[in-house]
Parts: C-alpha cells; structure tokens; sequence
C-alpha cells in the first residue's frame, strides 16, 4: 500500500476526551471547534499554512490579543482529518495512505492550504500523492470509498471522476496478460511490491498451459474485480459500471458484476439460491434500502437479448415483487425476460402471486412475458412456415424443430399444465395464455390437450358450451398417436371432440396403410426394383408387410371403437351432421372417405 510521511518533529500533541492540546509549553490563544471535538491550538502554525484560517482569525480577533474561538464544522472528513491538518502545520510527522488522502486533498482545499502559504503545502503533496494511488488498483478502490464521505468536494475536485477512470483502464486491461489477481478488500499483502502490477498481485500457483483449466482461468480473470467493486456504495458502483462499459468490457461481464452486486446488497434475492449457486455474505440492510438499491441495479443491467441469464431475471422479478418496486422496473424486467423467453426453466416462472387476484400464481405476468416474446419474434422475422407434423418426425429432426417459438411452446403447455389444477384459475385467463402462442410454435398439440384435460378434471362445474370452447386450444389433426388414444377415451372431453379425433386418427391410418401397400407393391414387382441408374432397391419386405398388418388391425379397433360411442350416444345424429359425416356403412369406403377428407 502507498503511503508518505510528513514532518520530523516528534509527537507533541495528546486527547483528554474530545479536547486536543498542545504540549508546546506556550499558551493557545485560538480554539477550533470541529463537531464535538475541541483542538485548543495557536494561531501562527495555521495561518502561516492556510489561506481560509488566516482570514478567520483575522476577522475573530480582538484588539486585546485575547484567544478567539472558531468553529470549522463544515470542513471535508471532520475532526478526524483536522487533527492530521493540524499535525502537520505544526510540523509533526503525518502518514498519507489512500484511506485518507482524499479527505485530506478535500480539506486541504477548503483551508486553502497552498504553496502561497509555504513550500511544499498540503495542497501540492496530497494531489501528488494521489496521482500515485490512481496508478494502482487496490489503492483506488480504497480511495473511492473513501469518496463517500466527502462526495460533493471530491467532485469538485474531479477526484471521483479520476479514480473512475482509473480502475475503468485496469479492469478493461487483457486478463491473459497478467497473473490472476487476489481481492483488494482481503487485507494480505504478503507479495512483494515488485511483483505487482497496478497494484494487483498473483495468488496460488499458476497452472501450467497443458491444464485442462484454461477456461475456468479465464472466467476467474475476467470476474477478479467483482468483488472489490461490490465494496461501493451503489452510487458510485454505477459510475464504475458505466465507465468500464463504455470502455468496450464485454456485456456478459457487466451483467455477472452486477449480478454479484446484487446477490449482495440485496439478501432477498439470496432467499432462493440454490445448493450449487455460490452464498454471498450481505450486509444488514432495511427492505427500503434493499427496494431503492434494485431498482437503481436493474436500470444497470444490458439490454441486449441473452446477456442476462434468464434465471437472474426471473429472480430479479420476483424479488421486486417482494419489495414492491416501482411499476417500470418491474416492467422493465418484464420485457427483458420476454425477449428471451425461450431460454427459462418452468420451475422459475412459477411466480407466487403478490397481487389482489385470487390465482396461486401470477398469470398475468407469465402472459405479459409471453406476448412480449411472440412479439420480439414477429419483428424480428422468426416465424417458420405452419405445417402438419407426422409423429415421429419431431423426434428425428428435434435439432431442427427446437426454434425459439417451439421451446416457448413446450414452455407455456408445461407452464399451463402446472397452474391448471387452481380452481381460482378463470377460463377466460387459462385461453388467452394458450392462445397467446401461436399455432405455428406447436409442432404437436399434446402438450395444450395435456393443460386442457388437467383444467377440465380441476374445473368440473364449467358448462357444455365453455368445454367446447376450451378444447378449440387444440388441434386434433396435431395429437400424436398416443395422445389421440388418450383423447378417445376421455369422458371430460365434449362428443364433438372425441368424433374429431376418431376422425382424423382413422384418415391418418388409411393414409398410413395406402403408402405401405403402395410400397409393397413395388417390392412385389420386379420391374420397379431397378432404378434409372441401375441402382438395386433392397428394402425389408418382411418388416413393412408387419407394419401393414398392424395398421389394419389398429384401423379395425378403431372402427369397432367408433360403433361402440355411437351405440352409446342418442345425439350421434345431430353430430355426424354437423361434422359431414355418411353412414357408418359408407366410411369403410376409401372413395367415399376421401371426399369426407377433401
């Protein structure tokens, strides 16, 4: 740590209390009042240093040379500082470190102790030896601190603006080329200072090239300043943060410090860490301090989509919640979740409702969060062409299917899935959140089907008509085989749904069952074995005659199903009417089938 001292005389000056005296012998014949503290001095030493003293002793004293009282309660640091200012008028040996060099340059200025009041004055050696603290790192973060105390003549001074600045430079410097660095606020300086480098020296042995490490390195010399930089207030943690971004540090890294802040000037948000996350140790702080400190912490955060990790954010929000902050920090969050949407976990959209509504979860945010992803995603042009997925498909090109909109998708029917069993839950608001993705996100409709039978087994007073309107959340063409079996069965669904589904599983299987004898028949004739180019067709007959069999026993258990429900059913007329349907003796036929289709 640096440090200078200052003057030769030894020690001549001791406390009783809060009064302060000098042993000199002589009489003091002026008082300086500083807060409670009471410094009896005398007045040649300080007027012959300072400018401002001069001029108030002189304007104090009286014609009969009798001792002046004077009080300096507004000067920079208090008496603690006054008593080093004092010590050094008089000659007395004074340390300069960087825990007090600022409020001694502040104080310094304000008794106008310049080199017009002597060679070498605390004006001139102060900013000397701060110039010396800003060229190192662990110095400045201690002289900003020290900011705090004495802000307003500090930026008078541009001491804060310098020390800024400072440490922008040096956490922006290329981490590869310099040892991994140790904390400043650790108090260990057991490295010689020649070994150091703005003040930062290497801790632990460094690994050799060949570790598989290198990484891990990486990350722990990008984040070496974080910790240091959570020991400010958050006032000028800001300034740290704006300067180090405009100076081009990654936005990742932005976000992880004030990640890091945050976990510790606001214990709320450690409520929820996980058994993996890391345990910051926070200082006591009141909820409106903590409230005050998160909505001035969100407004650091990067915009820019996937910066932020999701999980943060959505623990973020709901600590604002908890606080109860402002409605545009919230809102702010809010957006900045949506846009990334497709990148968070179920389980922290799960948001305890801290609202009025009678809903176990706040759903109104979730939707709020979704509508704001479908509409990032439509501006931005990543809408892929609707289209029907065969089962299966989504299995075997799942790299390709797992867009953005589809894993919102899964998200919202998972989401929905889990909210459904509230019976506080309303209809209309379980519609708009399934409807607020659209349809081409979905590949498949078993996850909205799956949401769909969890509310109507939750909600089983709804009526006729809003089961109707509920199931038209999905498409029965989209159900997967399984899902459609499932369907089949399911006495909560409306009649109308159930023959839909029927329907359409029949027509899948007769197409299924027509491509299969289609390729049979070419296995069966020789002539359509070879191809233009001579190349040999060697396909498995055995195996599609097998999956051709299984198909027209899975079509006739359907049928049989299908005569079952309208055995079963006194309205069954009234529906095959609405839906188009012929006879059941007609459907059997693959000519008559194909116009129902068309």
């Amino acid at each position: 740590m640096a440090f200078m001292r200052l003057g030769s005389k030894s020690e001549a000056f001791h406390r009783e209390g809060q009064t302060w005296l000098c042993t000199t012998g002589l009489v003091s014949d002026v008082t300086i009042e500083v807060g409670d503290m009471k410094f009896h001095l005398h007045k040649f030493p300080l007027l012959s240093r300072s400018g401002f003293l001069e001029k108030l002793i002189e304007e104090s004293s009286s014609d009969d040379g009798s001792s002046c009282v004077l009080s300096l309660d507004d000067i920079p640091g208090g008496g603690k500082t006054f008593e080093l200012i004092t010590k050094f008028c008089y000659g007395v040996k004074i340390e300069l470190t960087a825990f007090n060099v600022v409020s001694l340059r502040c104080a310094a200025e304000y008794l106008e102790m310049t080199d017009n009041y002597g060679e070498g004055n605390l004006v001139g050696m102060t900013e000397t030896f701060l110039n010396e603290v800003f060229g190192n790192w662990t110095d400045s973060i201690k002289a900003l601190q020290t900011c705090e105390d004495v802000t307003d003549h500090a930026e008078d001074l541009h001491i804060i603006s310098r020390c800024v600045d400072s440490l922008a430079i040096k956490a922006c410097a290329d981490p590869s080329l310099f040892n991994w660095p140790k904390n400043a606020t650790s108090g260990q300086n057991t490295e010689d200072e020649s070994h150091l480098w703005n003040g930062i020296s290497p801790s632990g042995k460094m690994l050799q090239p060949t570790d598989n490490s290198r990484k891990l390195i990486l990350l722990k010399c990008e984040d070496w300043w974080f910790d240091d930089a959570s020991f400010l207030n958050l006032s000028l943690f800001k300034r740290l943060i704006t300067a180090i971004e405009s100076r081009g540090m990654k936005l990742e890294n932005i976000s992880m410090a004030v990640m890091y802040y945050t976990k510790k000037h606001v214990p709320l948000m450690n409520r929820q860490v996980t058994m993996d996350e890391q345990v910051i140790e926070t200082p006591n702080t009141s909820e409106a301090e903590q409230k005050d400190a998160l909505e001035e912490i969100i407004g650091l955060l990067p915009t820019k989509k996937g910066v932020n990790p999701t999980k943060f954010l959505l623990r973020l929000l709901q600590t604002a919640m908890v606080l109860h902050t402002s409605q545009s920090s919230r809102e702010n969050l809010e957006r900045l979740i949506g846009n990334q949407l497709d990148q968070a976990a179920l389980v922290d959209l799960l948001i305890p409702n801290m609202g009025y509504s009678e809903t176990l979860y706040d759903v109104e945010c979730v939707l709020r969060m979704i509508e704001q992803f479908v509409s990032s995603t439509e501006q931005a042009g990543i809408v892929p062409s609707p289209c029907i997925i065969e089962e299966g498909h989504l299995v075997k090109d799942g790299a390709e299917m797992l867009t953005p909109p589809t894993l919102v998708a899964t998200l919202v029917d998972g989401y929905l899935a889990e909210v459904a069993p509230d019976v506080n839950l309303k209809l209309a608001k379980f519609e708009a959140i399934a409807a607020a993705v659209p349809d081409y996100a979905r590949p498949l409709d078993d996850g909205v089907y799956h949401a769909v039978d969890v509310f109507l087994k939750a909600h089983p007073w709804i009526t006729d008509s809003e089961r109707e309107h509920i199931c038209r959340l999905m498409n029965c063409q989209k159900l997967s085989l399984e899902a459609s079996a499932h369907a089949a069965q399911n006495e909560r669904l409306p009649l109308r749904v159930i023959v839909q589904v029927l329907f359409f599983e029949q027509l899948r299987l007769r197409t299924s069952i027509s491509s299969w004898f289609f390729v049979s028949e070419n296995l069966d004739n020789p002539e359509h074995q070879n191809g233009g180019n001579g190349c040999v067709l060697k396909p498995r007959g055995e195996n599609v005659r097998e999956r051709v069999s299984e198909l027209e026993k899975e079509c006739i258990s359907m049928k049989q199903e299908l005569q079952k429900l309208v055995r079963s059913k006194r309205s069954w007329k009234n529906f095959t009417r609405k839906l188009n349907f012929k006879k059941k003796s007609e459907c059997c036929k693959p000519k008559d089938q194909e116009k129902q289709a068309n």
